[in-house]
């Protein structure tokens, strides 16, 4: 299998008109988040049945993917080095986790986050040192910071919230929506696992939270609850 090949696979998906959609939903025009990002069109249960079909692909191969300008081909390689990740061993996922963090800067799109960061850095660290967490909660690239909130979501699936809460209070005073957004998302995520524990963070917090964080975090509280956090009356 060639590079090419593979290119040529994924373009069989590919649609214009589903292009010209996706570009303005990832907002790509000029000073927006996603600006010059480039797409095809194809959709991401498509991109799945193509990483599939290569799933064996060499790490030199899949860094190419991931570097190009094209949207679905770096969602494409991320796939790949997901599933490598779930079957690989212990060194081999050392191996992709180490090239996810050097890689980080083509990792430049929330959806390519998303899906990945805690089902590779996130399931990496469950059982060791998370320090690369603050260390990317505190860069300057939005995109290094959403992995960090994102990546906890790992956590939370095994009902463990310290780093969520820890991260969030880090990004609590972020400018930028798209971070509003995916840290009011997990800690909305923590609240179901222990809606306790959310609201005695929310506690001292809400009331400086950015108001998209916080609809984002009490979006499954009862509506009498959450119509009182925004109106500041907890």
């Amino acid at each position: 299998m060639t590079v090419p090949e593979i290119k040529s696979e994924l373009r069989k998906y590919a649609s214009a008109k589903k292009a010209a959609l996706l570009r303005g939903f990832f907002k790509t025009g000029q000073g927006e988040y996603g600006e010059g990002d480039v797409f095809i069109g194809v959709k991401v249960p498509e991109t799945r049945k193509v990483a599939v079909l290569y799933a064996d692909l060499s790490r030199k191969d899949t860094l190419a993917l991931l570097a190009s300008p094209i949207h679905e081909e770096r969602l494409l390689a991320l796939l790949i080095l997901i599933r490598q990740y779930e079957n690989g061993d212990g060194k081999e996922r050392a191996g992709i986790v180490e090239t996810y963090l050097k890689n980080t800067r083509h990792t430049n799109n929330w959806d390519l986050i998303d899906l990945s960061a805690h089902k590779i850095l996130g399931h990496w660290l469950k059982d060791r040192d998370r320090s690369i967490l603050e260390k990317l909660a505190r860069s300057e690239s939005m995109w290094e910071r959403r992995i960090s909130i994102v990546a906890t979501y790992a956590f939370i699936r095994e009902n463990d919230l310290k780093d969520t809460f820890h991260i969030a209070d880090i990004l609590i005073s972020d400018t930028e929506d798209l971070m509003h957004k995916a840290t009011g998302w997990m800690l909305r995520e923590a609240g179901k696992r222990d809606v306790i524990a959310l609201e005695e963070y929310l506690q001292t917090r809400y009331q400086k939270m950015p108001r998209t964080m916080l609809r984002y975090a009490i979006e499954r509280l009862p509506e009498p609850k959450r119509r009182a956090y925004l109106l500041g009356k907890i």
